[in-house]
């Protein structure tokens, strides 16, 4: 716009002035005060400057000039008011006045009625821009005559069109109960519970609640409860324990033995003890790499544990709370059956080697044999392949 261009040129006149200001002679002097002369009012006050150095001639003339021009032009109002598309006064609207004469812009603010104003402007052509939140800005252009009050038209501002939307970001502890809520539904054949395992690599660790929770509803689960009483109808038909007698009695003691040991390990083993040394009860399954490195892991996970802060330790909880739950198990079976103090010591290294062996069928084919298992993308492994070229192993 020829606006525009006339507020540059103006600009790189003025920051000419100043130079010469600061010691330029006579006859450039009287060049620049010719071609200011030529150009706008608003720089009037230089001219004054100029005539005072001593050019008689062009003092005169530039001053008569000045006189005239005066005269001819003076400032003036421009005033309005902004409303919204119902008719309501648009208050605390942000007015901005941008003027050809002027080389900063003024602001004004709309009242309680909406009306704005601005005194003492330069004639000459104008725009004004108006904004205000919740709305979207509108723009209205015009010329001020010399001494006029320029009324500008009622300006209507509509409101802004926006797009709402809605994140939802989970916290830790919703995240975590939400990979509980996969967790129970993991059933070997649809059918026994396979609680204790996350097909999440990066799953988020557990909170104390959450684990007494999955604690308790393995505990409680109808298919445990048939298992449980399935092991007792076949240690009473082998006659194990056989200090617990048979008949109705010798079967209900079975099976209050055996449910005990599942209750012990689970709150002692996957509760109790992973609260205090804050350490995950399941196992995490891995799903990638060579077989032996699937192997190897499988095994390693029956003596070491994931922490809650995600780094891998000793398996305190789980070796700690079999010798807990051997050391009750002492007050419930028979004497006969309990041995000595070293027994219970060798049960728990036969029940790491079994943890191993759970684990390697985890690994290899429990999944499997499991319906509709959830799938997780690994966050850390979607890193490690980034430009990796498509078919290499692990980065499909």
């Amino acid at each position: 716009m020829n606006f525009w261009r006339k507020k540059v040129d103006y600009a790189t006149v003025g920051q000419r002035a100043w130079t010469l200001v600061h010691g330029v002679g006579t006859l450039r002097w009287l060049s620049i005060s010719v071609l200011l002369l030529c150009g706008s009012s608003g720089l009037a006050k230089p001219l004054k400057l100029f005539a005072a150095t001593g050019v008689g001639q062009a003092e005169g003339t530039v001053a008569g000039a000045r006189t005239q021009r005066s005269d001819q032009q003076s400032e003036g109002t421009i005033v309005g008011r902004v409303l919204d598309q119902t008719g309501a006064a648009v208050t605390k609207a942000v007015v901005q006045l941008a003027s050809e004469a002027q080389s900063a812009s003024q602001v004004a603010i709309t009242d309680d009625q909406g009306q704005f104003s601005f005194g003492n402007i330069t004639p000459g052509p104008f725009q004004l821009t108006i904004s205000s939140e919740g709305f979207g800005a509108q723009t209205y252009s015009g010329i001020l005559q010399s001494g006029e009050h320029d009324e500008v038209p009622t300006i209507s501002l509509v409101v802004a069109s926006a797009s709402a939307q809605v994140q939802v970001t989970l916290s830790r502890a919703d995240l975590a109960e939400a990979e509980i809520k996969d967790q129970e539904k993991q059933r070997i054949f649809g059918v026994v519970p396979n609680f204790y395992v996350t097909y999440n690599p990066d799953a988020v660790p557990l909170r104390p609640k959450q684990k007494f929770e999955l604690a308790w509803k393995a505990v409680v689960d109808p298919v445990n409860l048939g298992l449980t009483g399935t092991l007792a109808a076949f240690q009473q038909g082998t006659n194990a324990f056989s200090g617990y007698g048979q008949g109705a009695q010798g079967y209900a003691k079975r099976y209050a033995a055996n449910y005990a040991d599942l209750v012990t390990g689970a709150f002692i083993g996957n509760a109790i003890l992973p609260t205090f040394l804050k350490q995950d009860p399941r196992y995490f399954y891995r799903g990638s790499g060579s077989m032996g490195s699937r192997f190897f892991y499988a095994l390693a996970s029956s003596v070491v544990r994931k922490s809650d802060n995600g780094h891998w330790q000793p398996d305190y909880s789980g070796i700690g709370g079999g010798l807990a739950a051997g050391g009750i198990s002492t007050l419930y079976y028979p004497k006969t059956d309990r041995g000595p103090a070293q027994l219970m010591f060798e049960n728990t290294l036969i029940g790491i080697g079994s943890t191993a062996a759970a684990n390697l069928l985890q690994e290899f084919l429990i999944r499997k044999l499991t319906p509709h298992a959830p799938r997780y993308a690994r966050a850390h492994r979607r890193l490690e392949c980034s430009g990796v070229p498509k078919g290499r192993a692990n980065c499909e």
